[in-house]
């Protein structure tokens, strides 16, 4: 199978490139973090000016068309610059959602300008007792003449307090864990009774809980289907976790090339650590971790939008059970090769590790996702039998 980028696909992630190492220095990453706001529209405009937010969006609304493998080279290349904004939430899960779920008058509405980056859109869906499940859902949305009333809270939701618009889940009908039932709705964030409480995360980025009550909304802001949105949302996740999947791919690269760099000049004994023979095997283990993580980064972009939805997930699980477990590996290995001062703030090496740990935590942990993976496994040897 023929695995090389189109021209087209390699300047997108040269011009990616370019821009993180040129506009998204460690030192101004860290001043961002330290702003009130956690983000920088600057880069958000520069990214929209590259067309990093208009890859999902189609070309009928001023989109680029692109597709999972060109997401796949944007996450990887700012994986090393650790984003502050919020490009997999806004210009790939909730784009994709708008996309994919919305009608012909959200889309024209939305996607323009979330292709622009005049308005960041995020999915506020799990919750705290759901466990990693989507389909358990208790925010409940009631008729009140012609409004919907929104009650409930949403967990751990990303950059919820830099968004101009959430996309809350909410059950119409049915119980928690139903697969019918769930519509979506807009909600702007100075809508009464909507309080969104923002916090950092282990990774110095930011996230919030979402608390409704009483939220009314009309009955316009429901997107999509009544009752029918669990589906859309569980595509737009697989297609966003693939999408981490890429940004941990270029975290661990970045890892591992510093970590390589860091054994050729540290000396010990008159010479560079680098030509110890164990330290060797320890940085040929992290490669083989990094290759493999390669495979399944590309086997989960060329199937997350596969139309089998157990075919599509038990990939994804594979993917993340394997990405999963070479983040903690390689951002370990790296952290002892280097000694104290890899877990040094001003060293770029501790914000890579911290990245890591949260990527593995986020969408399911590898252990959740492995045991996903055997129960639908499972599931089709029994069918098949």
């Amino acid at each position: 199978m023929d695995f090389s980028f189109s021209e087209e696909q390699q300047q997108l992630q040269d011009a990616i490139s370019r821009f993180v190492q040129g506009d998204y220095s460690f030192e101004r990453r860290k001043g961002i973090i330290a702003s009130p706001e956690g983000w920088s529209q600057e880069a958000w405009q520069g990214l929209a000016d590259l067309g990093v937010l208009a890859m999902n969006v189609p070309e009928a609304h001023g989109g680029l068309g692109y597709g999972p493998i060109e997401t796949l080279l944007a996450m990887q290349s700012v994986g090393p610059a650790l984003l502050c904004e919020p490009l997999l939430e806004s210009a790939v899960i909730a784009t994709v959602l708008v996309r994919d779920f919305g009608s012909a008058e959200q889309q024209a509405e939305l996607l323009p300008v979330m292709a622009s980056g005049e308005a960041i859109v995020v999915l506020a869906h799990l919750e705290a007792a759901a466990r990693g499940e989507a389909d358990w859902v208790e925010t409940r949305a009631t008729k009140s003449g012609d409004d919907f009333l929104l009650q409930g809270h949403k967990a751990v939701v990303a950059h919820a307090g830099s968004a101009n618009e959430l996309l809350i889940s909410a059950r119409t009908d049915g119980a928690p864990g139903d697969a019918q039932g769930v519509s979506v709705f807009r909600v702007a964030r100075d809508t009464p009774g909507l309080q969104v409480k923002g916090y950092p995360t282990l990774d110095g980025r930011r996230a919030a809980e979402v608390t409704l009550r009483d939220v009314r909304v009309p009955a316009s802001a429901r997107l999509g289907a009544a009752g029918a949105a669990l589906p859309a949302i569980e595509r737009a996740l697989d297609i966003g976790l693939a999408a981490l999947c890429a940004e941990a791919l270029g975290v661990m690269e970045a890892t591992v090339n510093a970590t390589i760099e860091y054994l050729k000049t540290r000396q010990q004994f008159g010479q560079p650590i680098g030509r110890f023979q164990a330290l060797q095997h320890r940085t040929a283990d992290m490669l083989m971790h990094l290759e493999q993580s390669r495979s399944m980064a590309y086997l989960a972009a060329m199937n997350c939008n596969l139309a089998d939805d157990t075919q599509r997930r038990k990939t994804l699980s594979a993917a993340k059970v394997v990405i999963g477990n070479a983040c903690r590996f390689i951002s370990q290995q790296s952290m002892q090769l280097h000694g104290g001062m890899g877990m040094t703030d001003e060293l770029t090496l501790s914000h890579w590790f911290k990245r890591l740990m949260a990527i593995e935590l986020s969408f399911g942990d590898t252990d959740s996702h492995l045991q996903r993976f055997a129960h639908l496994s499972q599931r089709d040897a029994l069918q098949a039998a």
